[in-house]
């Protein structure tokens, strides 16, 4: 078997553009995931004190109702007017639970920034309701 110094020059050379490919793969990589997870909300990211409006869209339940909940951590409770419990995620999906006297209601969503929305459904005073709600940080 012969080899020729062509043949190993460009074997010898494909190593460094393939190490360097992968380098520059694994450096492109490393930046990504340092991104990501920079994006993400800091823990507490969402502390502090939210309006909530509920607005009813199917029962017979008054249109429009409001409360202040707080936020510490994961935790979601009531800052004044019910009992309110639920907890919230890194990424701001929060569910919550809230009661005043026989009265219930559940809510699911998403808080951005000093915002959110979500659904809500229960029994208030009796009646089967449910709706959307808003939220801002104040």
């Amino acid at each position: 078997m012969t080899i020729l110094a062509p043949s190993i020059a460009s074997f010898t050379n494909f190593k460094p553009r393939h190490a360097a490919t992968a380098l520059a793969g694994l450096v492109l990589t490393i930046a990504m995931s340092s991104t990501a997870v920079a994006a993400r909300p800091r823990p507490g990211a969402y502390d502090g004190t939210w309006n909530v409006v509920f607005a009813t869209r199917a029962g017979n339940c008054s249109s429009t109702n409001s409360a202040p909940f707080n936020v510490s951590g994961r935790q979601v409770s009531s800052a004044g007017g019910g009992k309110v419990t639920g907890g919230i995620s890194p990424n701001g999906v929060v569910a919550v639970r809230i009661s005043v006297g026989l009265s219930a209601a559940d809510g699911k969503g998403r808080l951005v920034g000093n915002s959110g929305t979500g659904r809500w459904s229960g029994v208030i005073s009796g009646d089967h309701c449910s709706g959307t709600w808003q939220a801002t940080r104040t």
